[in-house]
């Protein structure tokens, strides 16, 4: 099997409707029960964020889906590209979320895009599953098995923050868990062209290397959709029962047990799907997002040690990156970073650092897509220039790394 480079030969992006800015926020997601929240402005203060856009109109009725989203961005990079959708032979998409259950989120975006037959693949998880289906992708063409492949990362998390979904759930008042991502999150799609040889005219990224690094048997749940309780999954403390991770005999038999006696116990109900209707788990705020805000900062002490890693295995210096890419989803978490960074003697200076955060929103997986899209397309980049990616994601902690450098003339 022949080995070959993969390079970024064209990009595309789509956010959906105006830019809404923070005094707008609730015209379109509406306020829970009527009311304003009481947690919004200190939310936004820290994350900084001063516009995003949602796939929302304002009766929260949703004005794209989570594949066309990501078909109007695979159409604008293959707009900018020298070849079109009959070209592709590998379509990679990644999300947090599709819009069913079944089938796969690729399925989908393939059927939005009219690709003819191709091998597909979908990616699921928080963050970083849009990275995973880029080196999916870049990884096929890499050994050779195939020549064009289209990448997507999409993102439609507004459909879980109406006001809708608040009231469905039947508590007195939002806890902050619950209610944080909602003035953090909103919706957009980015799209990638990777080939083995970069595009005849401007500028193509080859990618050198893709890395992730997963924390999860470290860590217990921070980010999550499905469950009321999140200490319901923490490793060892499956139920109030168990003192340690028990035994698939052993949490059968506390099954029976809580059954035979009529208890509601938390063995019985972890996932959404445990409930004996999706009424009953809404009822109960398990379809909620939430955020474990007792433990989010790890996020930034493992993706800095990550990043010591690649240096002392080599793979990165600090001094040769000329643009360091950073999805961090709060401002609050910039100042942290540079902290770490500065402390244990590898700081990329910020004037080398690009994010579109504050005018983009937090669009998840889709986010280093957007950035990436708007930094192709700047006019900035040289030929030679190293671009440094990273990609953490709370969802149980796994940060992604990724390093480009640009290939042709500016554009």
């Amino acid at each position: 099997m022949s080995t070959q480079q993969a390079f970024i030969t064209s990009s595309g992006s789509f956010l959906p409707g105006p830019p809404i800015c923070n005094e707008e926020i609730e015209s379109v997601l509406g306020m829970v029960n009527g009311k304003s929240s009481r947690l919004k402005q200190k939310i936004l203060r820290a994350n900084g964020i001063k516009t995003r856009h949602y796939a929302l109109n304002q009766n929260q009725q949703s004005t794209y889906q989570c594949s066309e989203l990501a078909a109007q961005a695979a159409l604008h990079c293959l707009n900018n590209a020298f070849a079109d959708s009959a070209d592709v032979d590998l379509l990679a998409v990644g999300s947090t979320q599709g819009d069913l259950p079944l089938p796969g989120l690729a399925s989908m975006v393939q059927a939005e895009i009219d690709i003819p037959a191709c091998e597909i693949v979908s990616t699921h998880g928080v963050c970083s599953s849009g990275v995973m289906a880029l080196k999916a992708a870049a990884n096929q063409i890499k050994l050779g098995e195939k020549q064009t492949a289209l990448v997507c990362a999409s993102e439609l998390s507004s459909r879980l923050l109406k006001k809708s979904r608040y009231e469905a759930a039947k508590h007195e008042t939002l806890d902050l868990e619950a209610e944080f991502l909602r003035w953090m999150l909103s919706d957009g799609a980015g799209a990638f062209l990777v080939e083995p040889q970069p595009r005849p005219r401007g500028i193509s990224l080859r990618i050198d290397w893709i890395e992730q690094l997963s924390y999860a048997s470290d860590f217990d749940l921070c980010m999550s959709c499905g469950t009321a309780d999140q200490s319901q999954w923490s490793t060892g403390h499956y139920s109030q029962a168990a003192a340690a991770t028990p035994s698939i005999d052993k949490l059968n038999e506390l099954q029976m047990s809580a059954r035979r006696s009529g208890a509601t116990t938390m063995i019985r109900e972890r996932s959404w799907q445990d409930y004996e209707t999706y009424a009953d788990a809404e009822r109960a705020g398990a379809l909620l997002l939430r955020q474990n805000l007792r433990i989010l900062d790890n996020i930034v002490k493992v993706g800095v040690e990550g990043f010591l890693r690649l240096i002392k295995q080599g793979k990165i210096s600090p001094a040769e990156i000329d643009y360091f890419v950073c999805h961090y989803s709060s401002h609050t978490f910039r100042g942290k970073i540079v902290d770490l960074l500065n402390r244990s003697g590898c700081m990329v200076p910020e004037e080398k650092w690009f994010t579109n955060l504050y005018t983009k929103g937090n669009t998840g997986c889709a986010s280093i897509f957007i950035a990436l899209d708007e930094l192709y397309h700047s006019g900035q980049l040289k030929e030679g220039q190293t671009l440094f990616c990273t990609i953490p994601e709370s969802g149980r902690f796994t940060t992604a790394y990724m390093k480009l450098t640009v290939v042709g003339g500016k554009q």
